[in-house]
Order: C-alpha cells, then structure tokens, then sequence
C-alpha cells in the first residue's frame, strides 16, 4: 500500500543509545553504526512520506560523521532560540507544579526561596547557548524529587542513564581516566562543540558537554566559553566515579567505622588526618603520582567529595590559599595543604602553615558554625601527611 506524501509524523528519541552503550568498544561502534546507517539512509528514501521529523539524543554524533545519509536536516542543539526546548525553566516548573512544590516546603519546612535554590543547585545549571544566559533543570531528577520530596535532594544521575563505566572505560582511552583530570579547568572554543568530527579525534570537553556531563558556565572575552559540572548532582556522581578509580576500588569508609563526613563533624584532627592517610595508601603511585601541592589538594577533594553523605565542599582558588573549606553540622573546617618534598621540610612548612593561617582572615565570615582551622603538610617520599596541627580562632 503506497502512503500518500507528508502522512507521517515520525520521532525518534535517544537516537544515540546504541552508540552510546559502546564508546569504549571501537568495533562493535564501528557495527551499530553500519546498521544505523542502513535504517537511516531507508528512511532518507521515504522522506517524501514525512510531514514532519523530529529526533533527539545525548550526543551530537549528527556532527560527527555518525549518520551520512540524513547530513540534510537542520541541528538545533545550539540553537539559542531553542536553549530552553529540552528542559525545565524555572517559570515552567512554578507554574506547572505549583501544587507539587507547595508539599515540597511543607514536606522540607523550608519555604519557596529555599526550596528554589536547593533545586537549582542539585539539579539545574544547564545551558545550551554560548553567552549560557539561560539556563534549564534537568527534567527528570526534578519529578523524581517532586514525587517523593519527603526523602530529600537525592542523586537520581547514575539510573537516569550516565552510564559511569562506559563512559569512565571511554575516558582513559582518550587520557581523561585520570582523576586529577576532576579538578581541571575546561575552556574551548564553542565551536568545538558544533564542528564535525568522528568520535576518535572529538576533544573530550566537547564530548562531556553533549552527554550532559559538562555543561557551558559562562562566555569569555576571548571567545572561548568555560565549561563546568550543571549541579552537585552531577558533580558528586563524576567524583564517586574518579575516587573510586583513585582509590582503586577500595573503600574509604568501610562498615562498621564513622563515614569520613562524620569524622568531619564529629571527630579530632587526627581522626581525619588519618582516614584522608587511609586514602593515600590505596592510590596507585604509578598511575596516579601525587608529586605536587595541587594532586595532594585534588585527591583530598576526591576523598570528600566521593565519600557517601558527603559535606559541602568549598575549593579557596584566590592566589596562595590552597586549601579546602568544609561546612559539616556545627563545624565549618578550613585545610591548608604542604606538600614536602624532602622530609627535612616538614617541620618548617607546618610552621609556614600556621603562620599564613593566622594572617589571613581564614573564615572570618563563618558566624552559624564552630571555625576549625588545621595544616597538614603532605610527605612525598611516605606519600602521606607526616604531621599536621590545628590553629584556634585566637591563634594560639
């Protein structure tokens, strides 16, 4: 039976998946991409049945050779007149789920600025334009919440389909598997998300940027645009993936000891001090040389970050100041890191610790928690802290 022209309206969602499912496996991509091929090149030969074509994924692989036989149809990824199509806009989710929000304040006991804040925290921050004014809620976690805010701001990233292993297995193929890379700042070009090229030589920021990993934070002067983690979301799920692999597989907090984040909350210096020492004695040197101040600081983020119930992290960045602010409970801890290259410094850089602590106002602004201010100076030849000292609010 022949179809009359324009009859059919077809979409296509996830067009990716398959593809998706096997970026660490060049030769099976190589076979699903054959069949794609096949299926799409006979939907090119029945266009004039289409009234309309619509079809969506994760990656942009339209741009990079994927699919042949439709390179006619219009991308509008990037598109700003479509930046808010794919996702939920604040004044969409007030309005529409008003009444679902309401239970949210009543369920939480916080009211609608807050509850609007932690929203956009946990589960916003995504833009798809290069000046990234607009930005977008990631619809499904939004209703996983709204469907049950009783049990709180969960992590929905893993099963709404980030496929970690795949993805991690793809990263160390094209030199992201280390998981120093975390920390790193990413500014490209934004046409690099938008030219065309195969999945062997796409950049790796591009790459993250279209499966929803990395996403445009801000347009710089230079023409470049940064790329940063949408939410703590995301952020928290890529860390427990790159401490995991830091760590090896082992387990910082195993059963039956207080979880690093109540050690935070509750227990000494010492305490912490050796559990961060714990974390050390897993990583592989070899593959992962902890060599500077900077990978010392950076497997500490990991450590925290990638912990189960982990506390709120604060990277300082402001010149000379490389620690780590955490707020946990009553307590608000500031670390300041040194690495000693040779063991003969240790004792000297503890001193040097302390004193830049007491001279700068280190979370003078801290006015609802307990300051906690301690130094930790970092042995190269042990590959641990060797010695460590915590430094009242007065300074003594």
């Amino acid at each position: 039976m022949m179809l009359p022209p324009d009859s059919l309206v077809l979409l296509i969602d996830g067009c990716d998946a398959p593809l998706a499912a096997h970026l660490d496996d060049g030769r099976v991509l190589e076979v699903v991409r054959r069949h794609l091929n096949d299926f799409y090149a006979a939907l090119r030969s029945a266009e004039h049945c289409l009234r309309f074509f619509f079809m969506t994924g994760v990656a942009s692989f339209m741009n990079a050779g994927i699919f042949p036989a439709l390179s006619g149809i219009t991308d509008i990824t990037r598109d700003p007149k479509y930046s808010s199509l794919l996702g939920l806009t604040e004044e969409e989710l007030a309005f529409y789920f008003d009444d679902h929000l309401t239970r949210a304040e009543k369920e939480l006991r916080i009211n609608r600025d807050e509850l609007l804040q932690r929203l956009r925290t946990c589960y916003g921050g995504y833009s798809f334009e290069s000046e990234a004014r607009r930005r977008v809620f990631c619809p499904r976690p939004v209703l996983n919440f709204l469907n049950a805010p009783e049990e709180g701001f969960l992590n929905y990233w893993f099963e709404s389909g980030g496929k970690p292993k795949v993805l991690l297995n793809f990263l160390k193929k094209h030199n992201a598997g280390d998981p120093f890379f975390f920390n790193k700042t990413h500014r490209i070009r934004f046409s690099e998300l938008t030219s065309a090229r195969d999945l062997q030589t796409i950049g790796i920021e591009a790459l993250l940027t279209q499966t929803g990993y990395l996403t445009i934070r801000s347009h710089l002067s230079d023409g470049r645009i940064k790329l940063g983690w949408p939410n703590k979301e995301v952020e928290l799920s890529m860390a427990a993936l790159y401490s995991d692999e830091l760590l090896g597989g082992e387990i910082l907090d195993p059963p039956g000891i207080p979880m690093l984040s109540e050690l935070i909350e509750f227990g000494t210096l010492d305490d912490i001090a050796r559990r961060f020492n714990d974390g050390f004695q897993f990583v592989d040197s070899r593959k992962f040389p902890i060599a500077t101040e900077a990978a010392c600081r950076a497997s500490i983020e990991l450590f925290l970050k990638g912990a189960a119930q982990m506390p709120d992290v604060e990277s300082r960045t402001a010149p000379g100041q490389n620690g780590i602010e955490v707020r946990a409970g009553h307590r608000y801890w500031i670390f300041e890191f040194k690495f000693a290259a040779e063991p003969q410094e240790i004792q000297k850089l503890l001193e040097r610790g302390k004193e830049e602590m007491l001279s700068r106002p280190y979370g003078e602004d801290s006015v609802k928690r307990e300051l906690r201010r301690a130094v930790l100076v970092f042995n190269a030849e042990t590959r641990r802290f060797e010695k460590w000292l915590e430094v009242d609010a007065g300074g003594d």
